[in-house]
């Protein structure tokens, strides 16, 4: 009898840490990090790119207010614009973001400007005329409503994905829910990356930081990327993975690599500025060999993510696998290891004042 009840016991327990592991397990969402590739002649004359984030538990009740997703919905894309009506922020759903359509079905193989163009035109026309009848489509050097759909018609994007908690989430609604949403676009100081690290730093307090050198204090979309991988390598609770979301083919040229500013300097910008001034320019190629050749060290083989099998980026960890993109490291240690190491679960800190704190 004294056996038979430690083994009701027994089965008991393991039935209990079943059911609160599976709670657990279920409590974590995903959100990525976006490293969008720069493109055309902007992306030339500016090859930094573009930083945005995706949120699996966030959704657009409209361009300009958050709610909690419901079954079945795929979560939002939020980010910094300049040129929309004045406003900061705009939350997109994540399909047209990328495609520009509702239904991944309908996502074209191949596009020219005409389905581009129209596809936008559509999605515009029936879910942003709240942002204002006066917000241009944008072009050369204006931004407009246009750089939010169809992303994925213009560049490659890379997705860094990573853990959250309703309650980090919940308090992220909230808190840009009940803000001003003016516009602080600023070229230099105040840009999407920018606004991507002030979101992530309310994820992971005092992590994100602008750097003297090598980006003189200018916010990069791949510096927000490579410390988001620092980030994660020193805490494998994290759960990092990279993922691959391929330019769709015939509406531009590919698009570049994203550069840091020295890198930028030194590679496309180095000889007019040492016919200005010899000094400067070897101080700007130093600090490209010293600080500025820093890469987020994209997976070789990162998982490849189409409109088919998007949901990969909201399954739980461990079942999309992706073998490739674990153990992103920072430049000073070599490449290798498992993002996907065991480690005891660690809940971040919630979301504080949205403070632009740097260094």
């Amino acid at each position: 009898m004294l056996s038979m009840g430690k083994s009701r016991t027994a089965i008991l327990n393991l039935a209990v840490l079943a059911v609160l592991a599976l709670f657990a397990f279920r409590s974590h969402a995903q959100a990525a990090l976006l490293l969008e590739q720069p493109y055309g002649f902007f992306g030339l004359v500016n090859p930094t790119g573009h930083n945005a984030l995706y949120f699996e538990r966030i959704c657009a009740e409209t361009p300009l207010k958050l709610r909690r997703c419901q079954p079945g919905e795929l979560g939002a894309v939020v980010s910094r614009y300049q040129g929309i009506n004045g406003y900061d922020w705009v939350a997109i759903p994540l399909i047209p973001y990328l495609y520009s359509v509702e239904d991944p079905s309908d996502v074209p193989a191949h596009v020219d400007r005409e389905t581009v163009a129209r596809l936008r035109s559509h999605y515009h026309e029936v879910h942003l005329q709240s942002l204002g009848a006066d917000v241009p489509a944008g072009g050369l050097t204006n931004g407009g409503w246009t750089q939010m759909l169809g992303v994925s018609y213009e560049r490659r994007i890379y997705a860094f994905r990573f853990d959250t908690t309703p309650e980090q989430d919940d308090a992220l609604i909230a808190r840009l829910n009940a803000g001003p949403n003016r516009s602080h676009f600023q070229l230099f100081f105040s840009n999407c990356a920018d606004f991507s690290r002030i979101i992530l730093n309310t994820y992971y307090p005092r992590t994100f930081r602008r750097s003297v050198f090598p980006d003189a204090e200018v916010t990069t979309p791949k510096q927000i990327a490579w410390k988001l991988a620092r980030y994660a390598h020193k805490h494998p609770e994290a759960r990092l993975e990279v993922f691959e979301i391929p330019q769709i083919p015939g509406y531009r040229h590919p698009s570049h690599s994203n550069k840091s500013i020295a890198e930028s300097l030194a590679t496309s910008y180095l000889i007019p500025i040492a016919v200005l001034n010899p000094y400067i320019a070897g101080g700007f190629f130093a600090d490209y060999l010293a600080r500025g050749r820093y890469h987020p060290l994209v997976p070789k083989h990162p998982e490849i993510l189409g409109p088919d099998n998007l949901a990969a980026l909201t399954a739980p960890t461990g079942v999309a696998q992706n073998p490739e993109s674990a153990g992103v490291q920072p430049p000073s240690v070599a490449s290798g290891g498992s993002a996907e190491m065991p480690a005891p679960e660690r809940v971040n800190p919630g979301l504080g004042e949205i403070k632009d704190n740097h260094e």
